[in-house]
């Protein structure tokens, strides 16, 4: 596998500032950059096989999203939301293309479940930066029911007396990303598992994730889901929608509105997967090398 770097970039909310890190793979030289963004509670480690397949084309950057991972946290939790998490991708892609020609400062953009809803807003901004965009299994519409089971994982309080423990809890709560092997568990498990000072072994982010989510209403849910089909009906740019085909988030429904509004984006759907598709595998490496590049 190829070597990675880890760097970092300052970012800005209405609470103050905190630093963002990404994991670099490539030629740092090299102009053409893609943007790989994690799930909600995951980190940029889990595009390290993705990375490191199309590292021969592009700079990867893979940013732990603020709260998650190496990244700082924010001082007041309530800015952990999309428009925060956008916010601070503007900055990340103004630093990684920093050298590029004027008027060619533009990336392209894997998504995955809130990294692609982060993809989605800024793909649907006048003059928005992004390039090629690929949305893996995630859309305007959440099924609410998925979304009250997230927010349940997300809230939970837990510590591990081992890893071990630790990555059996991983490979519970995350079955839906389909069948992988015992290594590629283990991974899945070390990269979102860190040991406190305590040495109990606890995930990898910031409790007051949660907090924003404890205050959702139905009619804030109701306007964000608005927003965010006004920012998909924005965008212009070429697209890739991966679903799951067992996915609980993306419902087949709202895959199939999204193919016939803003993007018109090719699909793919993944099958004996839920949500959402880990792209590990080289056939689901495959897909996203065979859109972005082009073969």
């Amino acid at each position: 596998m190829a070597a990675a770097t880890i760097k970092s970039v300052q970012c800005i909310s209405p609470a103050g500032l905190h630093r963002m890190a990404y994991k670099e793979w490539g030629d740092s030289a090299n102009p053409r950059v893609l943007v790989c963004v994690h799930g909600v509670t995951r980190v940029g480690d889990d595009f390290d096989a993705l990375a490191a397949n199309l590292s021969d084309r592009y700079r990867v950057v893979c940013p732990d999203v603020v709260g998650r991972g190496r990244s700082g946290r924010l001082r007041n939790p309530m800015f952990y939301a999309i428009p925060q998490y956008v916010s601070d991708m503007v900055t990340l892609v103004a630093r990684v293309t920093a050298n590029s020609p004027e008027g060619e400062a533009k990336v392209d953009w894997f998504g995955t479940s809130m990294g692609g809803l982060i993809g989605m807003v800024l793909a649907g901004q006048p003059e928005a930066p992004i390039g090629k965009l690929v949305l893996n299994d995630i859309g305007p519409t959440l099924d609410p029911v998925a979304m009250q089971r997230i927010a349940a994982y997300i809230a939970q309080e837990l510590s591990f007396d081992s890893f071990e423990q630790g990555k059996q809890f991983v490979r519970e709560v995350s079955a839906s990303f389909g069948a992988h092997t015992d290594a590629q568990w283990n991974k899945l498990a070390a990269d979102v598992l860190r040991q406190n000072e305590q040495g109990r072994w606890v995930r990898h982010y910031d409790m007051g994730l949660a907090e924003p989510l404890k205050q959702s209403t139905p009619e804030s849910a109701k306007a964000g889901e608005a927003a965010l089909w006004a920012a998909y009906d924005a965008i212009h740019c070429p697209t890739l929608l991966v679903r799951g085909a067992n996915s609980d988030l993306l419902s087949r429904q709202t895959a199939e509105q999204m193919l016939q509004r803003g993007p018109k984006p090719q699909f793919a759907e993944i099958a004996d997967t839920g949500h959402a598709p880990t792209f590990i595998d080289p056939a689901q490496i495959a897909i996203a090398r065979n859109f972005l590049l082009g073969q």
